[in-house]
């Protein structure tokens, strides 16, 4: 008796393969040929968190509130870079912006005590008004500057590309004197500061 007749050795029967089913075309129509993805999501809901802490910046008249606001859109920008694959970017951000940067910042304010100034109520009542229309005018021209992109197939990328190896190396070399002088137009921006905060205390 041949294996194929006995009914216990059916597990031995080469069974075939099993090709997965393609999409359904009605979606891909509807969708436009795309699907998306929760990658996409979380980039659109953290892009718009950013947008809400950047709101919170220009339209808080407190300067506390004004960079809590900041902080939370530079920490949203720093996931963003996360979702992006640069880490580096994302790790420089947290620790140069919404840490050491913030902090200075928070210091100096509540030093000089500038959150409890009265908000100048002089020509407010039109600055909504003229903030309004200036954005409608850059939201106008950054319209007509729109075109059609084709897509793009992403290239072939070193896998070194984007680490600290590579960046520090790139620092230290070809970006070196750059580098100095971003550095010390830092410290004449902390030396201006002080003499500036000193005349006031």
């Amino acid at each position: 008796m041949a294996p194929n007749d006995d009914p216990s050795l059916s597990w031995t029967r080469p069974r075939p393969l099993r090709v997965a089913k393609p999409y359904d075309n009605a979606l891909l129509k509807e969708s436009g040929g795309r699907s998306v993805t929760t990658n996409q999501i979380a980039f659109l809901a953290l892009a718009l968190l950013a947008l809400i802490g950047g709101g919170g910046v220009v339209f808080s008249q407190r300067p506390v509130r004004a960079a809590m606001c900041l902080v939370l859109n530079f920490l949203v920008l720093a996931a963003l870079y996360f979702m992006l694959g640069a880490q580096m970017l994302g790790i420089s951000q947290i620790m140069v912006y919404a840490g050491a940067i913030m902090v200075l910042f928070l210091f100096i304010v509540m030093m000089l005590r500038m959150d409890r100034e009265e908000p100048h109520k002089v020509w407010w009542t039109s600055a909504p008004v003229i903030g309004t229309v200036f954005g409608a005018l850059v939201l106008f021209i950054f319209a007509l500057g729109i075109r059609p992109v084709a897509e793009m197939k992403p290239g072939a990328v070193d896998p070194k590309f984007g680490t600290p190896q590579a960046i520090g190396m790139e620092m230290m070399t070809t970006y070196a004197w750059p580098f100095e002088v971003a550095s010390m137009l830092l410290l004449v921006g902390i030396v201006a500061s002080i003499i500036l905060a000193k005349r006031r205390i």
